[in-house]
């Protein structure tokens, strides 16, 4: 220690509770205190409390709950939720968004996808402000090729260059500021359209903002000066609302001591640590977490043997995950709470698995949350009438030991865990099973394997994640050590580590307070970034190293004005680095030879498994992180001892064996070196470990615990029906499916798919039936089966291993044609035993107009490539020759009166490059099948691939059930009709034993035009309700649609011939299949009943979006305002990446106010965009609910209907229609109103 004689403490201030290591005079030189973070009944503030018991124990001096001298306390180090919690509960300060006039509404809309798929009640997050002021400003982004050609333009110092269209009238904005101050505004989000590259007007309403007397203004061009209007401007909006509010906190805190002479440090979501005056809101909502990464990092990770690591810290309701190979994994955006951060974080992973995790048995599986007790009630154990939950399990199993634990429960806080009222919760949950098991002829299950199920299917849960961080992403988990910290940690880590192949973990001596003592091993960090706009090349050096060396002067100035020698400071320069056409960015570290490039390709190659070769590289922005490196502390090392040590206690631990004499050690007491054979517990004041059979524990010199874990044991399952087995399947299948999806954005180069995330992908039976599905847009959930089963029709037995399908048409399960699925046969003893499949919209196939979604098609063969089975790779060789060809070969339809229209496809290299990506996610899919197959063997895998779709089937037909008796069995009919009058007409006949028929007889004809769907669209449309219906988790697979029958006319628009026009069926279509099923059942009012396509572009490129609207109300809820619905989920382009890299000007971009039907619960609004286009370009325009409105439901009112416009630059107008093409001049200017969702109920009621 600096200063023998003074106090420094280390706090970690997390939800349930605070924990403390402080560094006290004396021996041994330190202490640890663990306590509630709320418990008002017996002291005001936990960190507080913390430092105050240490005090009193080590100086021996009575002291009161506040108010004492602090003067010997040198530092206090915290890691706070403060700003978390003040985010998830909207409590900040009273905050007014600052914005470009037409964007008000820009940061609520977001990125216009909605967050849960199956979610009829959407959740509207509220905005963390209440007031917001557009200022009458506008910048416009100029091309290169414009700059010279500009008279006023800008050069800014990113190497961007603006035109100022607009300058505010600065004295209207002073006298708006003050009303906004006279409102009792306290703090200000300053947010202007491309503020990141020309920030005069920020800083220029910054100054307005002072001079009126606002104590905290932020402005997004220095909060985080990056391109992306919602990401930079959501990030400030925090950083407004939560700085101030966190300054509060920190002043109550030091106002709780007398003489507070102590350094007050903060820790930051990227794991650096900084002054109480400089600590911001929006860099502190990970500050806990980030001390556990810090921790396990800095005492875990040897850089002469240099193992890489994963971090496994799990609490009371969440687990979180993360990895260290020697530097740490950052990233620079993520969504918390429904809002999107641009800031450097660690990249954690957390789920929602922990020891309050609750347990259920649903649909004839097993499930361990997402719901969880929390500490108040909590499980069952803690006596205060709670929820049956892992820690009640881990109970039961006898690894908790009452006696060893605290004595903290019952109404006087002074009685052990109920051992007893737990297993009676237990035996509850066992007569639902073992009622299902005695249907199903199987042999009653014990409470301890129902217990022992449970947590296995915990450890499935939380192994999910650590594969995301680690396989996903190219690396071999099987390489990495476990560091396991938090509370319940350690009484899971041999089952996870042996699940992942993992054979070493690390345990700290402190691993239940890892998160504080972190805290204690980190470092100072001062971050200074700039944006640019450069391209990378054996010039730009010349460009980028004054730069860095501004930066990196800045850095070591302030950490030298915090009292920070030069040889303690450690400065680490970045350059910002993506590939032209892409929106993902690497942060590359600066290399010896400066030459960036080399490691930007490795890292690009890693994270997404291929390289853009001849694209250029991009500089988006500098960054310089200056670390003031700090002492550590000493802990004094663990003494060997003369004789091992006898255990506390014998216990009776269940495994998978059955119950096994168990000795319980104190690792206090345990010496240097010592080794334990498992099974054994080792118990410390903070946590609990769990040595299980087959594992070694040794305890190291730093008084750590290092285990070796046994090689896994083989699967014991068998093919008979399990619980617990159904649920570790279930997990896996979806794993398997989950990471063949990970492949796919990871490789894919196309913005749908990489950015717009509009793929799907899957697993199949022999039959093609699904078994399970990672859907991004539910349009692809039910179809991609009748896809596999139509190559399974044309091939059959000619199917070979190393054999890859590519299909597309509608007649082979196809639903529009950008949407080109490759299905590959997994082979297993020379038959196809599964199938794998991955379904992506492609930019462009061909067709007569730029995107291949034409608006007037009357044939298939106009909107592109149509492929009913193309061998794609066959015996293991890429057809890339004819692929090619069969790609770039124009249409032939005899007798077509414009030829010169149809064209091959537009992108060519992107196509060949995507498929290349689906086939490698088919391939990873094909590796982990195999694996499971091998782990368990085929009979098994098979016998629950079939038990996982009766699990859907059985939660499907309890829906049905539940409907049949609601509506006494009478069949329920409803209708709508597409704007050109064509009927979609639906009668649900529901049967007593959870059955239905989908009757659609009544269905108009096939169209002329493109809005004809195929079977496919309305068996997805259908699946999709049904799985809105059940309202909890289930497996997506065929079993959904066992219950179901259809009826679908041939000849009809739900039902057309093979060379019908579909490119509008998939996209409009869908929406009003989804519509009418939900009316006929009652569930919701319409939704805008569209996906609002827009293309534009030229003989160089073109640019596709969907654009979001209102949600139908429902019984109970609102419907959200400018969202995606129901067949698709698609984000849409952030409106400064829209300008930079397109020739438009997006004007306003809003909610459309008073479009969403009225009624007791009211519709969601439809949204307002309007494009000024800077180019002669062609536009396309496939929309609905232009004729028929949204309708309402139940008396509710029905929702306004949406409008095209084209505004010419002579002041005319001209209402467009929902479907056109239309060719744009310089100037022109298209405004699209989206429709609203209708109402549900009577107004007033």
């Amino acid at each position: 220690m600096a200063d023998s004689k003074r106090f420094r403490f280390s706090i970690d201030r997390g939800g349930t509770f605070t924990d403390v290591y402080a560094e006290v005079p004396g021996e041994p030189g330190y202490r640890v205190v663990k306590l509630l973070s709320e418990d008002p009944d017996h002291y005001p503030d936990a960190p507080v409390e913390g430092i105050r018991r240490v005090l009193e124990e080590v100086l021996r001096t009575p002291l009161p709950k506040e108010g004492f001298d602090a003067s010997s306390v040198e530092w206090v180090r915290m890691g706070t939720t403060v700003a978390t919690n003040a985010l998830l509960e909207r409590k900040g300060a009273k905050t007014a968004l600052i914005i470009t006039k037409g964007f008000a509404d820009a940061l609520v809309i977001g990125k216009q996808n909605r967050p849960h798929l199956f979610q009829l009640a959407i959740p509207t997050p509220q905005p963390l402000y209440s007031a917001v002021l557009e200022i009458d400003e506008r910048l416009r982004l100029l091309k290169p090729d414009e700059i010279d050609g500009t008279p006023h333009a800008i050069r800014c110092p990113s190497g961007d260059a603006v035109e100022v269209l607009a300058t505010p009238e600065w004295g209207e904005v002073h006298d708006d500021l003050q009303r906004l101050k006279d409102k009792g505004i306290e703090s200000l989000a300053v947010v202007l359209l491309h503020a990141y590259a020309y920030d005069a007007h920020e800083k220029k309403i910054e100054k307005l903002a002072r001079e009126v007397g606002f104590g905290h203004v932020s402005v997004s061009s220095a909060t985080m000066p990056r391109i992306k209007l919602v990401d930079r401007g959501q990030t400030t909006v925090v950083d407004a609302a939560l700085t101030p509010h966190i300054r509060r906190y920190l002043e109550g805190f030091r106002r709780r001591f007398q003489n507070p002479k102590a350094d007050l440090l903060f820790m930051q979501s990227d794991g650096g640590l900084v002054r109480a005056d400089r600590f911001k809101g929006s860099n502190g909502i990970l500050s806990g977490p980030a001390g556990g990464v810090v921790g396990y990092a800095a005492t875990g990770f040897d850089p002469h043997h240099p193992q890489p690591l994963i971090g496994f810290d799990m609490g009371g309701t969440s687990t979180d995950v993360s990895r260290f190979d020697g530097l740490y994994d950052w990233v620079q955006e993520t969504e918390i709470a429904g809002v999107h951060l641009m800031a450097p974080q660690l990249d954690i992973r957390t789920v929602a698995a922990g020891g309050g995790s609750r347990l259920f048995f649903q649909n004839g599986m097993l499930a361990v949350g997402p719901e969880s007790s929390g500490a108040h009630p909590g499980p069952v154990c803690y006596r205060k009438g709670g929820h049956l939950s892992l820690t009640d399990a881990n109970l039961l199993l006898g690894r908790l030991v009452p006696e060893f634990f605290p004595h903290i429960f019952g109404p006087n806080h002074d009685e052990p865990l109920d051992t007893d009222t737990a297993r009676r919760a237990f035996e509850s949950l066992a007569q639902n099973i073992n009622a299902e098991q005695e249907k199903r002829g199987e042999s009653p299950m014990s409470l301890e394997a129902i217990a022992l199920g449970c947590v296995e299917v915990a450890n499935e849960t939380m192994a999910r994640p650590i594969r995301e961080l680690s396989i996903a992403r190219g690396h071999d988990v099987r390489t990495h050590a476990l560091s396991c910290f938090g509370g319940a940690g350690g009484q899971h880590a041999c089952a996870i580590a042996r699940s992942l192949g993992i054979r070493r973990i690390l345990i700290h001596r402190f691993a239940g307070i890892l998160s504080a003592y972190g805290l204690a091993l980190a470092d100072v960090v001062v971050e200074k970034e700039e944006p640019v706009s450069w391209v990378w090349d054996a010039n730009s050096k010349a460009r980028w190293e004054p730069r860095l060396a501004d930066l990196r002067g800045k850095a070591q100035e302030a950490l030298q004005a915090e009292g920070f020698d030069p040889a303690s400071i450690e400065v680490q320069e970045f350059l910002s680095l993506r590939y032209e056409g892409t929106d993902h960015a690497v942060m590359v570290r600066r290399p010896v030879d400066d030459n960036f490039a080399t490691p930007f390709r490795v890292l690009y190659r890693r994270e997404y498994g291929f390289e853009l070769e001849g694209r250029p590289i991009l500089i988006d922005g500098l960054r310089v992180r200056g670390i003031g490196k700090t002492s550590r502390p000493i802990v004094p090392p663990l003494a060997p001892k003369e004789a091992p040590t006898p255990p506390a206690a014998l216990t009776d631990c269940y495994f998978k064996d059955g119950w096994q004499k168990t000795p319980v050690f104190r690792l206090e007491s345990m010496g240097a070196e010592e080794k334990l054979t498992g099974p054994a517990i080792l118990l410390n004041d903070t946590s609990t470990i769990l040595v299980e059979p087959d594992c070694t524990a040794r305890i190291t010199k730093e008084g750590d615990v290092e285990i070796e874990v046994g090689a896994a044991t083989e699967a014991k399952a068998d093919t008979r029906w399990d619980p617990v087995q159904l649920a570790l399947f279930s997990n896996r299948f979806m794993s398997i499916a989950e990471q063949m999806g990970h492949t796919l954005q990871r490789t894919a180069v196309s913005t749908n798919i990489k950015e717009r995330q509009d793929f799907s992908c899957a697993v199949f039976d022999p039959e093609g039936g699904l078994v399970a599905n990672a859907p991004h847009q539910p349009v692809h959930l039910g179809s991609m089966g009748e896809a596999v089963r139509a190559q399974i029709r044309l091939h059959g037995d000619a199917m070979q291993e190393g054999d890859v399908f590519l299909s597309n048409h509608p007649q082979a399960g196809g639903t529009h044609l950008p949407d080109m699925t490759v299905i590959t046969p997994v082979f297993e003893g020379g038959r196809a035993v599964f199938f794998v499949a991955s379904r992506g919209h492609h930019a462009d196939i061909g067709g007569s107009t730029p995107g291949s979604m034409p608006a007037f098609s009357t044939r298939i063969e106009e909107e592109g490539a149509a492929v009913e089975s193309f061998q794609l790779v066959k015996g293991g060789l890429f057809q890339e020759e004819a692929l090619r060809k069969l790609l770039t070969t124009p249409p032939d339809i005899p007798g077509y009166d414009k030829p010169q229209m149809l064209s091959g496809t537009r992108a060519l290299a992107d196509n060949v490059s995507d498929l290349k990506a689906q086939i490698a996610a088919n391939r990873r899919g094909i590796d982990l099948l195999r694996s499971l197959i091998k782990e368990y063997s085929l009979p098994v895998v098979h016998a629950y691939m079939g038990y996982i779709q009766q699990s859907a089937e059985m939660a499907v037909r309890e829906v049905l059930e539940e409907l049949y008796r609601k509506h006494g069995g009478q069949p329920l009919a409803a209708e709508d009709r597409m704007d050109d009058g064509t009927p979609i007409h639906l009668q649900v006949g529901l049967q007593e034993n959870g059955g239905a028929l989908f009757d659609f007889s009544g269905t108009g004809k096939e169209v002329a035009g493109n809005l004809n769907a195929p079977v496919a669209v309305t068996c997805s449309a259908v699946l999709y309700c049904l799985r809105c219906l059940v309202r909890r988790d289930i497996p997506l697979n065929q079993g959904c649609l066992n219950p179901v029958r259809f009826v679908i006319p041939e000849g009809s628009i739900l039902n057309p011939s093979k060379h019908a026009a579909v490119a509008a069926g998939n996209v409009l279509t869908s929406q009003r299949v989804v519509d009418v099923v939900l009316k006929a059942f009652g569930a919701a009012a319409a939704s805008q009943g569209c996906m609002n396509n827009l293309t534009f572009g030229n003989e160089r490129f073109g640019y596709y979006e969907t654009i979001g609207g209102g949600a139908g109300a429902g019984p109970g809820w609102h419907g959200r305002s400018g969202v995606h619905t129901h067949m698709t989920n698609t984000r849409i382009t952030d409106p400064e990446i829209l300008e930079k890299r397109y020739p438009v000007l997006l004007w306003e971009f809003s909610i459309r106010k008073g479009s969403g039907g009225n009624g007791r619960y009211r519709g969601g609004a439809g949204l307002v965009r309007e494009l000024e286009f800077l180019q002669p370009l062609q536009v396309t325009l496939l929309c609905e609910r232009r004729v028929h409105a949204p309708f309402g439901l139940n008396g509710g009112d029905d929702a306004a209907r949406g409008v095209n416009l084209l505004l010419r630059t002579d002041g005319t107008e001209e209402n467009l229609g929902g479907k056109n093409e239309i060719n744009v001049n310089p100037g022109d200017r298209l405004r699209l109103l989206t429709p609203g969702g209708g109402g549900y109920g009577e107004p007033g009621f």
